[in-house]
């Protein structure tokens, strides 16, 4: 944004200002005002020239710097699709498809579907109605958080008990009986048959009455207790008696969760084209967690997933129509794969009609902001509010300058909420793609409430004396006073540059959170461990659409108040120091969470927005020139309001080519990339440069392309005369392998053990393209050395019981409560977890089961 806006804001500040505010000036036009568009007297109307000049020059200027972005973003886009690290991961190739029929629904169904895809199908996991799995999965959850909250209250009592009891009895003088208690009574790796020693050490150290209890809730569908209503139980007790009742059902039914998904395997397929009078039986209909209407498919090459998800699969409306790819289990809402794909579009309507609802009740909050903004001309107008006039100076400069953008931003404070709610109510499958929504609505609100609806209202309260004194005179006064609401966005835009940027870098808020977090929360090593070391997320749908917003304020403004382009380029500025510094060393941009990775997803969309900006410029601008009157009252700009509504329409047509152009290649990979996958670094490289410089290079790569074509072609030659072997086989999944032959069986070889895609059966020259190539095969069986995701599994029916992690002490009791905890069949451990003698928790590693998954 610096670099497009700063030719705008030398150019307009040169030009613009000196025709506005030299040898011209409109009555009540003082300060700031005497720059902005309205203050060209009527005398003076020949001046308009150069505003339409600039218009069409700005507008030029930006759709270059539009295209060069977008093929910017799309090289970048395709770099990072073909990077090693992700190609090779299963993330990549994997395709989460919804609305899926009945008769589809078993592995071996989905896999001949999509057969004919390079490669073929690796894997499919069927998404299953678990029923009171999740319940039973959350219940266990937190049964392990309270028990690890108990333990540690327990402990902390314990040693400031001790502590206590230290210190009476050295003020007696027992110096024997000091000595004797302040030694551990337990060695820090005591046996098994100490049980009854741990049990009495608990007992002795924390009477009954002082271990920590807490009240079940009344009913339990209740998520919470109420106070001094309810059963009270010991908390350490009740978490270990539920955490044990929790597992054994768990385990039993994921006991009967694997029979069903064996018996699902094992079922034969109906072809879509036989009659559909005389269905085969329906396995699901037995089952005790029957298929739900999705599922995900992994593929053996990447590009054939993109090709599955781009795909008409079936030839009923709206069955399996809903795909995406790029799926990481982190991501996924489990609980909206069931929906319906009419119920979907249901929700949808219902979901934007209540958005749509919200713009306008919202615009009423919104519209009195925008008449505080104007509190000089009310108080001047109406007697009752004559009082203001009274105040001094700067208590009416705070109310009009200062208290408006305030009292704006903490109302959008409160959207994001309700319109994330908004979004996940459509049953949208991942959690990123509610974000992209959110993206939408966000931005919308914000632009009709916090620019329209302000813009209106500031300008039509500023032309009220003279509209109610001369109603004759309306389409002077709306020309000269609907650019005077600029002073409000020429504050909004400084006040963002500066205490934006401002608390943006001294990040007073969030150091203040972090040590109110750590203590009122920060009592377990595992709270301690979020707080002191997880990084910030960024909510994506809420980020860009605010900056996205002054964006559209400068170049709305940009020709009406030109003043505003410089003051834009210093705030625009400050952001980027700002976001640097905050991403390289705060916040996590998501390619470490996961479930927040887009690949970029949200950079069109904010292009999209600068269109925004662009229509409302040149529609305002246009009813500018057209309301626009000479001292004889004669229209004096309507051949610039003309040319404003053809640049209109120019505007329309190049957002219409570049939507066309680039749209198809920001999100999917094209095929004369696909081999790019399996290249080393350096071809990566070299063939991004060709990326980079367009269509000159086309007739560079026309020998490699070729080249591509050869090898994929024998490739497919030595894969179908692999896959005529196994045509018998009634399975290509991993569980009928492990039911046939007692052990699991990599579902991508062939009978010689070797695999049989072309992708893994390609030799590289290189030991990068060795690694890239082991790497892929690991994938394949499930194991992956990057930490990407192995299986898509509900985490109820996978996921184990969180290790109770629970802090050593001085006492031994730590030491003791893990055994115990570990005799009742529960995971425990004490590691990289301590608690000193004044009851401080301290840690010096991330949780055992974190570590365990970090070392696997």
């Amino acid at each position: 944004m610096v670099r497009m806006l700063i030719p705008i804001w030398l150019l307009s500040w040169v030009v613009l200002l000196p025709i506005t505010s030299i040898n011209t000036t409109v009555a009540g036009h003082m300060g700031l005002d005497r720059f902005i568009f309205g203050n060209v007297a009527p005398d003076k109307q020949d001046r308009f020239a150069a505003h339409i000049i600039l218009t069409w020059f700005f507008t030029t200027w930006i759709w270059w710097n539009i295209r060069l972005e977008m093929k910017h973003f799309v090289t970048v886009r395709q770099q990072w699709l073909i990077d090693p690290k992700n190609a090779a991961s299963a993330q990549a190739s994997t395709v989460l498809i919804t609305g899926v029929p009945r008769r589809y629904l078993t592995e071996s169904a989905l896999t001949q579907l999509f057969s004919h895809l390079p490669g073929g199908v690796a894997k499919v996991w069927l998404n299953r109605d678990l029923k009171e799995m999740p319940d039973l999965f959350d219940r266990r959850q937190a049964a392990a958080m309270k028990l690890e909250s108990a333990e540690t209250s327990l402990i902390n009592t314990a040693v400031k008990l001790h502590k206590k009891k230290v210190k009476k009895e050295a003020k007696r003088g027992d110096k024997r009986r000091s000595v004797d208690t302040s030694r551990p009574l337990t060695s820090n790796s005591p046996t098994t048959g100490d049980a009854e020693r741990d049990v009495s050490l608990a007992e002795k150290l924390v009477p009954r009455n002082k271990r920590p209890t807490h009240r079940l809730p009344i009913a339990t569908w209740m998520p919470f207790s109420l106070p001094l209503i309810g059963k009270k139980v010991d908390s350490i007790d009740w978490a270990r008696q539920e955490l044990a009742e929790t597992n054994e059902e768990l385990r039993e039914a994921r006991r009967t969760l694997a029979r069903d998904v064996a018996a699902s395997s094992a079922a034969d397929v109906q072809s879509p084209f036989t009659s559909h009078k005389t269905p085969k039986p329906d396995a699901s209909l037995t089952q005790t967690y029957p298929p739900l209407q999705s599922a995900f498919v992994l593929f053996h090459q990447q590009i054939a997933a993109h090709m599955a998800a781009q795909t008409l699969t079936h030839h009923m409306p709206y069955r399996m129509a809903a795909k995406s790819v790029n799926v990481s289990p982190s991501d996924v809402i489990w609980s909206n794969l069931n929906m319906n794909p009419y119920e979907a579009r249901i929700r949808t309507a219902i979901s934007w009609a209540i958005t749509i609802g919200l713009i306008i009740v919202w615009a009423i909050p919104v519209a009195f902001i925008g008449i505080v903004s104007n509190v000089h001309s009310l108080c001047a107008t109406y007697s009752w509010l004559a009082w203001l006039c009274r105040l001094p100076p700067v208590i009416v400069g705070i109310i009009s300058g200062i208290l408006p953008p305030a009292l704006l931003a903490i109302l959008m404070m409160l959207l994001p909420i309700i319109l994330r709610l908004l979004a996940r109510l459509e049953g949208m499958p991942q959690r990123t793609m509610i974000e992209l929504s959110l993206m939408t609505r966000y931005f919308i609100f914000q632009v009709v409430n916090s620019f329209l609806v302000v813009t209106l209202s500031s300008g039509i309260i500023a032309a009220l004396p003279g509209l109610v004194n001369n109603p004759g005179s309306i389409p002077t006064l709306l020309a000269q006073n609907l650019p005077k609401a600029s002073t409000f966005f020429l504050t909004y835009i400084v006040l963002q540059g500066l205490t934006g940027t401002a608390s943006g870098f001294l990040q007073a808020v969030p150091l203040v959170l972090y040590y109110v977090k750590l203590f009122l929360l920060g009592s377990t090593p595992r709270s301690i461990y979020g707080i002191k070391y997880t990084l910030r997320s960024v909510s994506w749908g809420t980020l860009f659409p605010s900056v996205t917003l002054l964006v559209v304020i400068t170049l709305a403004y940009s020709i009406i108040s030109p003043i505003i382009n410089g003051l834009a380029v210093g705030t625009f500025f400050l952001f980027y120091q700002l976001w640097k510094y905050l991403f390289l060393w705060q916040l996590d941009g998501g390619a470490q969470a996961g479930g927040s990775e887009t690949g970029g997803l949200f950079f069109p969309k904010a292009i999209q927005h600068i269109f925004v900006g662009l229509y409302i410029q040149q529609i305002c601008l246009a009813a500018l020139f057209f309301l626009a009157q000479n001292e004889r009252k004669e229209p004096s700009a309507v051949p610039e309001g003309a040319l404003t509504v053809v640049l209109l329409g120019l505007t329309a047509f190049f957002q219409m080519i570049i939507t066309n152009s680039y749209g198809p290649l920001t999100e999917f990979l094209p095929l004369t990339l696909a081999d790019m996958t399996h290249k080393s670094k350096d071809d990566q490289e070299a063939i991004a440069h060709e990326i980079e410089d367009g269509d000159d290079a086309s007739e560079g790569l026309t020998s490699d392309v070729e080249k591509q074509q050869r090898d994929l072609a024998e490739s497919e030659v030595r894969k179908r005369t692999a896959s005529s072997i196994a045509e018998d086989e009634p399975e290509l999944g991993l569980v009928a392998d492990e039911r046939s032959t007692g052990k699991a069986v990599d579902a991508n070889a062939d009978e010689d053990g070797e695999p049989s895609s072309p992708v893994l059966s390609r030799k590289g020259t290189g030991k990068k393209s060795q690694d890239l190539e082991a790497k892929r095969e690991s994938i394949m069986r499930g194991v992956d050395e990057e930490g990407g995701p192995k299986d898509f599994y509900h985490p109820a029916s996978v996921e184990p019981q969180p290790t109770i992690w629970i802090p050593r002490d001085e006492l031994g009791l730590g030491e003791a409560e893990a055994r115990a905890c570990r005799e009742e069949g529960l995971a425990a451990s004490t590691r990289d977890a301590r608690m000193d003698g004044e009851g401080q928790v301290d840690i010096s590693g991330p949780p055992p089961d974190k570590a365990e998954e970090e070392r696997d």
